[in-house]
């Protein structure tokens, strides 16, 4: 009997094979004790009889059975992050001592980048955790040792995992051939991988031929990270099913805020499948820094900055939720058909010189009646802001010289809305600090969501309201991905 993640709760211990029981059948397992075939990026799961709390001490070790070497150690006595919560303001931390080493907090290696990170997640009554990444191999038999700190469920029925014969598993002979052209992640240890990042930290940089990772539904709550990859297709088995997603944010990981990254990448599609940022704040569910991505029937649910692009971006039939510059959006994006719906402003326009910036075509904008996330306490029930397309207030990281973002370019054709502000756009920093000559915020075609034209007689005055009349041709090169992706003409590779 394979016992796979989806089971744990279902099965109560006394019916597990003999296998899949510790001594303490308190608790179940996954991998089963002495399961074989496990992937070497697996996640280890132990599930309660009552839900745990994650101990503010205690090991998990993981330990090569034949050499005896501790090829892991979690410390849960480490803090996960300079500010745990993931909410601003941070805790005020006590001052070192003259000397004293810096603080050292939870860290593992993504894509070539170092992250804070929770070792333990727990989930109703189960606990996940998440050994350091490259931690294990193929062909090799580990324990796992578990103090009874580390968790503690409700019933305190638990008293630790330790010794040869309560936890052991043993990984697989090798990973897919050299050259292989599609791999499959599964998270319930199935496929060749258990997690997304494991298979792309499989697939080479530059492989000849593209390559397809291709994910089966399931939930996959790991740091994703795609540095310096290309010619590569992520593919879920469907939209909904396949639910990628981390809590992270800048107060979690200052400077590394995303749940999913594409870094110094090109060529990559991903299609059909769920990225989710579950903290609020700074809180990319994707970023991405490369040319030519595309972005096929995928489902962003961020917070602040919910995508952050840079480079060229094509984005068809997606589905976008955030609480706020929605889309910072420094690329030359072309969106088709998508659907947005936001808090707060839907994006902070950074467009650079020389390039077009964000352009909408048949898409959808509905405003969300909330107030934003993170100002909303115990006390206060939140505060609301108007729910603009873009704005340009003064940017107090960028230098007077610079003068903000002269050029930024956001383009709405064909656009049904819901719920936006009547000035539509703003606020823009005014002149003569700033020269808004240059900034292109237009419009053709806007209508509500069942197609009848909206009043534009408030629009912010630096917007500008194309016509058929007199801008026939602009509207026509708009519509043409090629004319603002710089030359490229997008396909998205079928199924």
């Amino acid at each position: 009997m394979t016992l796979h993640r989806r089971d744990v709760l279902a099965l109560p211990a006394a019916l597990l094979p003999a296998a899949a029981r510790p001594r303490d059948a308190s608790v179940t397992l996954l991998p089963a004790n002495r399961a074989t075939g496990v992937s070497p990026d697996t996640q280890l799961a132990i599930a309660f009889r009552s839900p745990p709390v994650v101990g503010t001490s205690g090991l998990i070790r993981i330990v090569d059975a034949d050499t005896r070497q501790v090829v892991d150690t979690l410390d849960l006595a480490i803090p996960t992050s300079p500010n745990p919560s993931g909410r601003f303001p941070a805790p005020r931390a006590a001052s070192a001592a003259p000397g004293a080493p810096p603080p050292v907090y939870q860290s593992t290696r993504i894509g070539g980048r170092d992250f804070h990170f929770r070792p333990v997640i727990v989930h109703g009554n189960v606990a996940t955790i998440q050994p350091h990444h490259g931690a294990l191999a193929y062909g090799r038999r580990y324990l796992v040792n578990v103090d009874a700190a580390a968790l503690k469920p409700a019933d305190g029925s638990f008293a630790g995992i330790d010794g040869d014969t309560a936890w052991s598993f043993t990984t697989k002979a090798a990973p897919p051939p050299a050259g292989t052209t599609r791999v499959v992640v599964a998270a319930d240890g199935s496929g060749d991988f258990a997690t997304v990042q494991g298979a792309v930290d499989f697939v080479p940089d530059r492989p000849a031929k593209r390559v397809t990772i291709f994910i089966r539904n399931g939930r996959y709550e790991e740091i994703v990270s795609l540095a310096g990859k290309s010619n590569l297709v992520l593919r879920g088995e469907s939209r909904e099913g396949v639910q990628v997603g981390y809590a992270n944010n800048s107060a979690f990981n200052p400077g590394r805020r995303w749940a999913f990254s594409i870094v110094d990448g090109a060529d990559i599609q991903l299609s059909t499948f769920t990225i989710t940022n579950h903290a609020i704040g700074q809180a990319e569910a994707l970023m991405t820094r490369g040319q030519r991505i595309v972005l096929d029937r995928v489902t962003l649910a961020g917070s602040g900055d919910a995508l952050t692009t840079y480079g060229t971006l094509y984005v068809a039939d997606c589905k976008l939720t955030g609480h706020g510059d929605t889309v910072l959006g420094y690329a030359a994006a072309f969106f088709v058909r998508c659907e947005l719906h936001s808090i707060g402003p839907f994006t902070w326009t950074r467009t650079p010189e020389g390039q077009h910036g964000n352009v909408f075509v048949g898409c959808t904008f509905v405003a969300v009646d909330q107030p934003l996330p993170w100002t909303v306490t115990t006390t206060d029930p939140g505060r609301k802001v108007k729910v603009v397309f873009a704005r340009l207030p003064r940017n107090t990281a960028v230098t007077a010289a610079q003068s903000n973002y002269p050029h930024a370019e956001m383009v709405l054709i064909d656009t049904r809305t819901q719920g936006i502000a009547p000035e539509g756009w703003g606020p823009i920093e005014p002149a003569p600090a700033f020269d808004s000559s240059k900034v292109r915020f237009w419009e053709f075609d806007t209508t509500d969501l069942q197609g009848r034209p909206i009043d534009l007689s408030q629009r912010h005055p630096v917007a500008r309201q194309l016509t058929m009349e007199t801008d026939a041709e602009t509207i026509a090169s708009y519509r043409r991905p090629e004319f603002v992706l710089g030359g490229w003409n997008p396909v998205v590779v079928p199924e």
